[in-house]
């Protein structure tokens, strides 16, 4: 995959990422509270978070000086 694709990938992987953020802090904002569910979307958030930390660590070379 080339650097474009990867731009993309992590483009569309944050967007999700933030609108998970917004679904939990909807969630947690209601009267009744489904904590379940709230587990659910930050474990799929992290997983989210795992994944465009390698994408960007494959856009940026680790450059030893």
């Amino acid at each position: 995959m080339n650097d474009d694709g990867y731009q993309q990938q992590l483009e569309q992987l944050k967007i999700e990422h933030r609108d998970l953020d917004d679904s939990i802090r909807a969630l947690s904002a209601q009267t009744l509270i489904d904590q379940l569910q709230i587990a659910r979307l930050k474990k799929k958030k992290l997983i989210l978070k795992d994944r465009i930390r390698r994408l960007e660590d494959q856009l940026v070379p680790d450059i030893i000086a």
